[in-house]
């Protein structure tokens, strides 16, 4: 799934466009996800990671080892 953060489990919701004549047809909201490369001092080279906005002010407020270290706990390969 391409619309997906890694840190954060953020994925695709889904609801109604709503006309002006009030028909429903199906819609996706995406997550804002975009892909980021991060300095990974204890292994010595640089991941990419595909994170949404929230999940980029995470590895900001925590640091890019622990959200490794939290990718991974989540099964994802990093």
């Amino acid at each position: 799934m391409s619309a997906h953060c890694m840190l954060t489990g953020a994925q695709p919701g889904f609801g109604n466009r709503i006309s002006h004549s009030h028909r429903r047809t199906s819609r996706r909201f995406d997550p804002n996800v975009q892909s980021k490369r991060y300095w990974l001092p204890g292994e010595g080279r640089r991941v990419r990671l595909r994170l949404s906005a929230r999940g980029i002010r995470t590895v900001d407020a925590i640091g890019v080892e622990a959200a490794v270290a939290r990718i991974r706990a989540r099964g994802i390969r990093v």
